[in-house]
């Protein structure tokens, strides 16, 4: 299922790749619980959030990133493999997603450690979507 060289099923394995990553991410075995702390929300505030709404549209967002990387990889990569859509996902993670999340991070005076816990985890998730996508 391929339209402008992109696998569209490959997107959505990488889309869904985010909701894996992201339970262990933010579980209370990883990072879960500092997570929680950085930015001041109770165990009620997390029992209490629309999780349909949330899950949902974090999907269609995760939907539109694997989009656009798939793009790049494609852009970039006459044949692509799952190292270069490794590096391109790397280079995406590095130079665009954490100095984004540093930006929001110094003008809304939080934490290093929210920054380190949720840019960290959009580094791995781009590797792994860009590996996934790469090898498909």
């Amino acid at each position: 299922m391929e339209l402008l060289g992109i696998n569209y099923l490959a997107m959505v394995v990488a889309a869904l790749s985010a909701f894996a990553i992201g339970s262990v991410w933010y579980s209370p075995l990883m990072f879960g619980k500092g997570w929680q702390k950085a930015l001041g929300l109770s165990d009620d505030d997390i029992k209490n959030a629309n999780m349909v709404l949330i899950f949902g549209t974090s999907f269609l967002l995760m939907l539109i990133m694997a989009f656009g990387l798939s793009f790049l990889i494609k852009f970039i990569y006459i044949h692509p493999t799952w190292l270069k859509g490794l590096k391109m996902g790397l280079f995406v993670g590095v130079f665009f997603i954490i100095t984004s999340y540093g930006v929001n991070i110094l003008f809304q005076r939080k934490s290093f450690k929210l920054w380190a816990i949720d840019s960290g985890y959009q580094v791995v998730l781009m590797v792994i979507m860009g590996m996934i996508i790469g090898a498909w």
